[in-house]
């Protein structure tokens, strides 16, 4: 391929960092954001890279998922990991952001880049030719998807998400409230407000007859690792304390028992005067979630800065379109990236914009393409939503259950998973060493 521009659509957590690693390898690359001229239903500003629900991007733990993809990302030069570690506040084990802080410092750093021009506009169509990266993420504008559709000749497909509220950090009241992280891992870092039985038990019976935003024109359709609040407390009284109001492993300061309840409140800005409420998806209307969430004790005189709302996250049939390499199967030269290909998660979406932002200079320059092991995090998620079956394809985090099984039985569960990482991280270490750099022939 001669053309050594590439196009990207989208400048979410996928675009920004496919053209920044294409940047990085000599490409000059035009990046489409249809934002500020046009909005979404979630977005807030006009920052690339801004992030709509939680404020985490997970466990920075060894023996976890997350925090095995953050390291595979820090490997290939992540310009998501490596910000999100600059404007990171308070949260036990997890890598939490100033999410505005976040998104601006990732805006400047690409307005900076000279190979890189970032263009206010929609793109309503596929590019006809040339190298593209479409990376336009779960809120992908009509006309777009429509031309989407239109290439591959297969419906998007689509579940509902829902984003948390926020609420002013002075307006929740301490006194009933206490400081502490889940069975005392890292620091203080959450506002955990306790309830008793009988104030959790009027809270249900509230939280369950409020009024729900409906979902007008679509199917009912939700994503299981984000349900809004209110679905998870329909499916039993008990649920929601075995989810987010599970008391395990804390203790109220005052009491010095586990409480019946807890709510958490994650710090949402680096300057701590906004918390977000933990595990709170909605899609109550507003009124009714001022009324509901304000009986949670800590929360009584609560102002919200922000209330949750329910969207429309919209992916393709990836395993019936795409290769492993992020390639549509019809074209060569057009790669689909980020949320969009049925990754679910931010870290998940961002890997596949530094992979795709990796491939398109690669084929450009004439190199076979040849992706990560699929015992890498990163690889086993290219290689599900390649191969798994069309018929019945739903969005995935990466899990250790999707990689490749250990050449040797081992029952302890911490070192299982630190086997895992172990392998993860020196396989894609060989493949960066053995293939990423080694020069075109």
């Amino acid at each position: 391929m001669k053309n050594e521009t590439l196009t990207i659509i989208g400048g979410g957590l996928a675009g920004v960092e496919a053209a920044y690693q294409a940047a990085k390898m000599g490409l000059n690359v035009v990046l489409y954001e249809m934002r500020p001229e046009k909005q979404t239903p979630a977005h807030k500003t006009s920052y690339l890279s801004e992030i709509v629900c939680s404020n985490s991007f997970g466990s920075m733990r060894e023996t976890t998922a997350s925090g095995l993809l953050k390291r595979e990302m820090e490997l290939l030069g992540s310009i998501t990991v490596e910000t999100a570690k600059e404007t990171k506040v308070p949260a036990g084990q997890a890598l939490a952001v100033d999410r505005e802080e976040f998104a601006r410092r990732i805006t400047e750093k690409l307005l900076r880049d000279p190979r890189i021009k970032l263009i206010r506009k929609e793109v309503e169509n596929i590019p006809e030719d040339g190298p593209a990266i479409i990376a336009t993420g779960p809120l992908t504008s009509d006309s777009l998807s429509s031309s989407i559709v239109e290439f591959t000749g297969r419906k998007n497909l689509y579940f509902f998400d829902a984003t948390t509220p926020i609420v002013k950090a002075d307006s929740i009241d301490m006194g009933k409230a206490f400081v502490a992280s889940r069975y005392g891992k890292g620091g203080a870092d959450y506002i955990n407000c306790p309830m008793n039985k009988e104030e959790y038990e009027a809270f249900y019976v509230e939280l369950m007859n409020a009024e729900r935003t409906e979902l007008r024109g679509f199917e009912d359709r939700l994503f299981e690792s984000c349900l809004p609040i209110e679905e998870i407390a329909s499916r039993g009284p008990q649920t929601l304390l075995f989810g987010p109001l599970k008391p395990a492993g804390l203790s109220d300061t005052a009491t010095g028992e586990m409480p019946y309840a807890v709510v958490q409140l994650r710090q949402d800005n680096l300057s701590a005067t906004l918390y977000s409420i933990v595990g709170f998806q909605t899609r109550l209307k507003w009124g009714e979630q001022k009324r509901v969430f304000s009986m949670i004790p800590c929360l009584h005189r609560a102002e919200f800065v922000r209330y949750g709302v329910m969207h429309r996250n919209t992916y393709i049939n990836s395993p019936a379109i795409l290769l492993t390499t992020l390639q549509t199967r019809q074209r060569e030269g057009l790669f689909f990236s980020g949320q969009i290909v049925g990754v679910e998660g931010y870290m998940e979406s961002a890997a596949m914009g530094i992979i795709a932002g990796i491939f398109a200079p690669l084929l450009i320059k004439g190199k076979k393409l040849l992706p990560p092991p699929r015992t890498t995090a990163i690889g086993s998620l290219l290689h599900y939503i390649s191969h798994s079956s069309w018929k019945n394809f739903q969005p995935i985090n990466f899990v250790f259950g999707i990689l490749p099984s250990l050449n040797e039985k081992i029952r302890d569960s911490k070192t299982r998973r630190l086997a895992y990482y172990k392998r993860a991280i020196d396989d894609l270490q060989h493949w960066i060493n053995d293939y990423l750099k080694r020069p075109v022939e």
